[in-house]
């Protein structure tokens, strides 16, 4: 929701709240002192039936494969397409286009089941120090598979054959015409051929590989091609030093790269400049994103030759080229790619809820702490990338006399994000350790976007910085 509304609310709500309840201790056994920490005070709706204290409570857009869903722990989750306001912890969603508005103050979370997250508002999630996961070669062997069919297709005129035997099968001539007809949709072997591939990760390492076990030559380009996947690229394939380089030496052209809008972005990235370094009878295969490529540069060009067009995404200028194959988005449209996408995002955000591990975020820096030593208490801070932050988080613990075990401190574009475990005893064997007025007060420090306590019941700790209101 926008930040005013949240602001707004949290206002109205906090007392009414925090006169039925204002914060929950757990007690330790083994000589650990009872912790006590604020929880269910700023308008939570903790009455109402869909909401169960003590578990996590997952907000699911869009059906996610139950088999994913299964890797939540019933014994400490709840899953949910639809959550009371201020009851829901993470988001699981696949393509529903996720606005402001569906996102309460209580959220701490977000993935995708998929690599792309064009439909999630990352850069403001950024800004209210909430990570964005995706799950990065989830679907890379369902693409990888739609890629080699594009190759096919783009190779022989199969979908205008099919449709020709469909046309002499409704008059009754398909035997008749059947030979003399087939010389109308010859075409070419890929053996031999080269092919381009433009973005090598997951899907473009696995193409690479399976194109030269086919008998093709291989050359890519990727600026940004990380150690992980060179090594799974095929010793054959030449790197070169630009997209015109590569796809001028190719009958085919695979793109493999992420959308990004604006400024240095890739919007029409496949334009008339590159367009032109391309082979007259050149295949290109797009099942990456469509706007990746200019449509009107890529009507001159199949209007002009032989040349090919393989999209997986909608065209409204090349739906009905006859050059031109297009596809209903397809990619990753297979049993086994929705599962491993849902699962690899259930475990993503378990590891973050339970832990404080971040993997595989799209906006967030990794980090990830050993395993708390038992009995302590672990604590996140999500904050601004500003200087002298982390000094001030360390020394609101010094006020408070609280020791730190163990720390990391990691940083990704305006974000930074700090794990911290503390020693609960503190003092000559105090038995309490009141944990409300160090969040509060990490919390509200200038630049701070949230903390959340690892310790004690499922959901409960998490706390925000919202225009200077304390939601908790």
């Amino acid at each position: 929701m926008l930040l005013s509304t949240a602001a707004a609310r949290l206002s109205r709500a906090s007392f009414t709240a925090t006169a039925r309840r204002g914060f929950t201790s757990t007690k330790v056994v083994a000589g650990i002192p009872t912790v006590h920490y604020d929880h269910f005070v700023s308008g939570w709706n903790e009455n109402d039936e869909a909401y169960t204290q003590g578990k996590f409570h997952i907000q699911t857009f869009n059906k996610i494969s139950p088999l994913g869903l299964a890797r939540f722990p019933t014994s400490n989750y709840e899953i949910a397409d639809d959550y009371p306001k201020n009851n829901a912890h993470a988001i699981l969603l696949r393509s529903h286009k996720l606005q402001e508005t569906e996102i309460d103050v209580s959220i701490r979370a977000i993935a995708r089941c998929g690599a792309g997250t064009n439909n999630v508002p990352v850069a403001r999630m950024t800004e209210l120090g909430i990570p964005v996961f995706n799950t990065p070669g989830a679907n890379a062997n369902a693409v990888k598979e739609l890629v080699l069919c594009g190759l096919f297709l783009g190779s022989r005129r199969l979908v205008d054959g099919i449709n020709h035997m469909k046309k002499l099968g409704e008059q009754g001539l398909q035997k008749e015409r059947v030979e003399k007809d087939k010389a109308m949709f010859g075409g070419r072997e890929i053996a031999g051929k080269t092919l381009a591939i433009i973005g090598m990760g997951h899907i473009g390492a696995a193409t690479a590989r399976e194109a030269s076990a086919l008998g093709m030559e291989t050359v890519g380009y990727d600026p940004g091609l990380s150690i992980e996947s060179a090594l799974k690229l095929p010793r054959e394939i030449q790197i070169m030093d630009s997209i015109s380089s590569a796809v001028s030496k190719a009958d085919y052209i695979s793109l493999n790269i992420p959308y990004i809008k604006g400024e240095g972005g890739t919007h029409g990235i496949i334009g008339k400049n590159v367009i032109s370094d391309f082979k007259n009878d050149a295949v290109l295969l797009n099942f990456a994103r469509g706007e990746l490529v200019d449509s009107e540069a890529m009507k001159e060009f199949l209007d002009r030759g032989n040349g090919r067009y393989i999209s997986d995404f909608p065209d409204d200028l090349l739906w009905n080229h006859k050059n031109a194959i297009i596809l209903p988005h397809l990619g990753a449209s297979t049993e086994e790619a929705e599962e491993t996408a849902a699962a690899m995002a259930a475990d993503t955000i378990q590891d973050y809820l339970e832990r404080g591990t971040i993997r595989n975020s799209v906006n967030f820096p990794a980090a990830a702490l050993p395993e708390r030593q038992k009995g302590s208490i672990r604590i996140t801070v999500v904050n601004k990338n500003v200087p002298g932050m982390l000094a001030a988080i360390s020394e609101v613990f010094a006020r408070h006399k609280i020791n730190i075990i163990q720390q990391i401190n990691t940083s990704r574009g305006a974000v930074a994000y700090n794990v911290i475990d503390i020693d609960p005893v503190v003092g000559d064997g105090a038995t309490e350790i009141n944990l409300k007025d160090l969040q509060k007060e990490l919390t509200m420090h200038e630049g701070v976007l949230s903390s959340r306590l690892i310790f004690g019941k499922a959901g409960a700790g998490y706390a925000r910085n919202i225009e200077g209101e304390y939601f908790v």
